[in-house]
């Protein structure tokens, strides 16, 4: 029987602790080889060779965080990429949506997930109503959210928890799937890797 070729993908960390949750989740999956290049060190017209990117969670915004939005700029038309958190919202930006600053931060939060596309391959397996966890201050204003980002799910309070494009293989997701409160993130990242 042949061996199957490891997947290898790029995770770039926006500087957060969260990043290593993520890798550990990758490193369990079994099927992956990865670099980990931090936002600030990225040559994003050189980024070749990779199966997926993972973009990791991380403080601020967007357009603070190193060379983030230009990465995915230079990548979106020929690698899957999943965004999480700040990667989600650097996506959303990156094609036209505004981000938007909540009243009530959510940090540590856990609200349940609704999945709005249940076609959605991250989903696969998945129960709705599942619980995830939040920590961020900002979201994907839904009025400004263009028409190829479809939003494949909410929370219970109907803010955008996760989005596609309609064109490309990229994806993001508001909630962090690395976090213990997502009770089924390691399926969702699994479900990604397993697409690519």
């Amino acid at each position: 029987m042949e061996a199957i070729e490891p997947k290898h993908l790029l995770i770039v960390d926006n500087h957060d602790s969260f990043v290593y949750n993520l890798v550990q989740m990758v490193e369990e999956n079994g099927h992956c080889t990865f670099d980990i290049v931090r936002n600030d060190c990225l040559v994003p017209e050189s980024i070749t060779g990779y199966k997926g990117i993972l973009l990791s969670p991380g403080p601020g915004l967007p357009g603070e965080a190193g060379k983030l939005c230009r990465l995915i700029e230079e990548t979106h038309r020929h690698t899957p990429i999943l965004g999480i958190c700040l990667g989600h919202q650097a996506i959303a930006e990156v094609f036209g949506a505004r981000l938007t600053r909540l009243d009530q931060p959510l940090h540590g939060h856990r609200s349940a997930l609704l999945i709005t596309e249940p076609d959605e391959l991250l989903f696969r397996g998945v129960e709705d109503g599942s619980p995830i966890g939040h920590y961020h201050s900002w979201v994907i204003e839904r009025e400004s959210c263009p028409e190829e980002l479809l939003t494949t799910a909410v929370d219970d309070k109907g803010l955008i928890m996760a989005i596609r494009h309609r064109c490309y293989p990229v994806r993001g997701l508001q909630f962090h799937p690395e976090s213990i409160m997502t009770t089924a993130g390691k399926n969702m990242i699994d479900n990604w890797i397993l697409s690519l």
